[in-house]
């Protein structure tokens, strides 16, 4: 563990030398980053960060070309944590800090996952490092990879470190409506076992993060509920098959969208009641988180950096059963092409990712849940 840590360290170490001397501030306008750094640097002065003409204000004097559209922070308020830090210096500097916090987060995660699955000979949990959402989300300078560290924390910690694992999942709060059914799954699950530490972590950390924004801006939530109404936010028509379905029926009818995430947590309640005896979180938790990306509302490409636990634990279970691992290989390498190719996220040819991580690993997996042995719970 001490050897990786140095290894991941002297990592970063060297991509932040790297990017001192090819970054400049209009690299970082250029990135989703800019939208995290000026709401950093309003919160810093005690101004609204989520004021449509401060912010554009900030991006244009960082660089941003005029002609780009406006990038607003547009995480609820618990990630005032994440942000404020970014008040404190220049579009450049936090840039690279920020970089190379993404990049030790990806690294951790690549471990833990490696570390769940039983520390398998094989090296295939490498790769993470080019798995094309993460890859596209340390580009932009997205917040997905911590969102991933959250996951992979929970997956890790969940049997031995219950209320650790709670807090953990908590970086999840970053956009809640992604995990929506996982969330209300984790609930049954703790009520059923009579255990809810791994609740008592998740809200004391939530709450801690709520406490956190509130002494920084008291008015935190209701200038969000404002920016999400009067952006548009919940008028636009983004690449995830929930806003397609709702193109197809009635465009105007933005609660159309909401549907198909409805029904994924009625199905994973179901699901859960019926493997309820041998719940395992690295096993059954994956599809519902799998399930969960595919039904949500809204969502981009960069967050299914979440579901590299779900596709490494496939490519496992495809090795043990004998079966090739090729398709994944073929899914990883035409998304990763995509992004290379300057395939904007906004496009609809990122429709069928999701669905594809999904069908790989309910094929690597068919046969081996049904064989689980139930799973030991934590003690309440």
């Amino acid at each position: 563990m001490a050897a990786a840590a140095l290894i991941v360290l002297a990592g970063v170490g060297f991509v932040g030398t790297v990017y001192s001397f090819i970054l400049t501030d209009k690299s970082a306008a250029e990135r989703d980053f800019i939208s995290y750094w000026s709401a950093g640097q309003l919160l810093h002065h005690g101004q609204n960060p989520y004021d449509f003409e401060a912010v554009h204000k900030l991006e244009l004097e960082a660089g941003r070309d005029p002609k780009e559209l406006l990038l607003t922070m547009r995480n609820p308020p618990t990630a005032f944590f994440l942000a404020f830090p970014l008040g404190f210096a220049g579009p450049k500097t936090c840039l690279i800090a920020w970089m190379g916090v993404l990049l030790g987060a990806l690294s951790l995660a690549i471990l833990l996952i490696w570390k769940t699955n039983s520390s398998p000979d094989s090296r295939w949990h490498l790769l993470g490092y080019m798995f094309a959402p993460a890859y596209a989300c340390l580009m932009a300078g997205q917040f997905g990879i911590v969102m991933l560290l959250g996951v992979a924390l929970f997956l890790y910690l969940h049997r031995t470190r219950p209320f650790q694992a709670g807090m953990a999942f908590a970086l999840c709060a970053l956009k809640p409506h992604y995990f929506l059914p996982f969330g209300l799954v984790l609930v049954l699950w703790s009520a059923s076992t009579k255990s809810g530490r791994i609740l008592a972590g998740f809200f004391t950390a939530v709450a801690a993060m709520c406490a956190f924004a509130w002494v920084l801006d008291s008015h935190a939530w209701a200038q969000y509920s404002h920016m999400m109404q009067a952006g548009g936010a919940l008028n636009e028509v983004i690449p995830v098959l929930s806003a397609q379905l709702r193109l197809l029926v009635h465009p105007q009818a933005a609660w159309i969208q909401f549907v198909p995430e409805a029904g994924a947590c009625l199905w994973a309640a179901w699901y859960f009641w019926n493997h309820r005896l041998s719940w395992n979180w690295n096993d059954h938790g994956l599809l519902v988180l799998l399930v969960g990306a595919l039904s949500t509302p809204f969502g981009w490409f960069f967050d299914e950096s979440v579901l590299l636990p779900a596709v490494v634990a496939g490519i496992c279970r495809a090795i043990e059963g004998r079966r090739p691992v090729w398709p994944v290989i073929v899914i990883c390498g035409v998304a990763l092409l995509e992004i290379v190719g300057g395939v904007e996220v906004i496009s609809r040819f990122y429709l069928w990712t999701t669905p594809a991580w999904l069908a790989w690993y309910l094929y690597a997996t068919r046969g081996k849940r049904s064989t689980l042995t139930p799973v030991a719970q934590p003690s309440s």
